[in-house]
């Protein structure tokens, strides 16, 4: 099964060139403010993209699916969306949550230590691959400030259960995917840190059990 790996668009879905496979995610952030003209149009696009499955996370930005859940759901209609949830796709376990570490005032922020902790808790043990908005700490979180800013504790947990793939965005500068021992971690942020849509969506391939690149 082929996997199109994509986030961060902001709104500038429209201008990437996506190609076709079996399943889309989307790791949050495809509005600007999350309003529900944004949601609409991006819900469209996705309603006339080819790829049988489309699953979907809010990001931070994505504002609406925190503070008016029911109808942002009602609006998402194209994609299956996951928030702290589960679903499965030709024997592909996914979980996904839009919850990241708490930067101002931003949606799905919660603060670092217990309080996220019990979010990431809740991911089950023979998840394949999760699907966060923000990185685990360490690996592809890095700022253009030479920050890395990722989420300790979500790196704990993906240390433990070790799943076959995490795909994230949200640190625009962190494009890109780093293997570490049986877990491949993909930043699929498809603008760079200057809103520009520069990052083509990443390929994956789901087959007996792993997760590999595309080639």
């Amino acid at each position: 099964m082929r996997l199109v790996c994509l986030s961060d668009t902001h709104g500038r879905h429209r201008e990437l060139q996506v190609p076709d496979g079996d399943l889309l995610l989307h790791a949050g952030d495809f509005s600007k403010r999350g309003t529900p003209a944004e949601i609409r149009d991006f819900n469209a696009w996705l309603a006339e993209l080819p790829h049988a499955h489309k699953v979907v996370i809010a990001g931070n930005h994505d504002f609406l699916f925190e503070r008016e859940p029911a109808l942002a759901r009602e609006l998402l209609s194209a994609a299956t969306y996951l928030e702290d949830s589960g679903c499965e796709i030709a024997g592909l376990k996914i979980w996904g949550s839009p919850v990241s570490p708490r930067f101002f005032d931003w949606a799905f922020n919660r603060s670092r230590g217990a309080e996220i902790r019990a979010h990431w808790a809740q991911i089950p043990a023979e998840t394949d691959l999760v699907l966060v908005h923000g990185p685990p700490a360490g690996i592809l979180d890095r700022t253009w400030l030479g920050q890395h800013v990722g989420c300790q504790d979500l790196q704990q947990v993906l240390a433990a259960l070790q799943p076959a793939c995490v795909v994230f965005g949200h640190i625009h500068e962190g494009y890109g995917s780093l293997r570490q021992g049986p877990t491949l971690y993909v930043n699929a942020a498809s603008l760079d840190q200057r809103y520009r849509p520069v990052h083509p969506p990443l390929l994956l391939e789901w087959r007996n059990g792993h997760i590999t690149l595309a080639l």
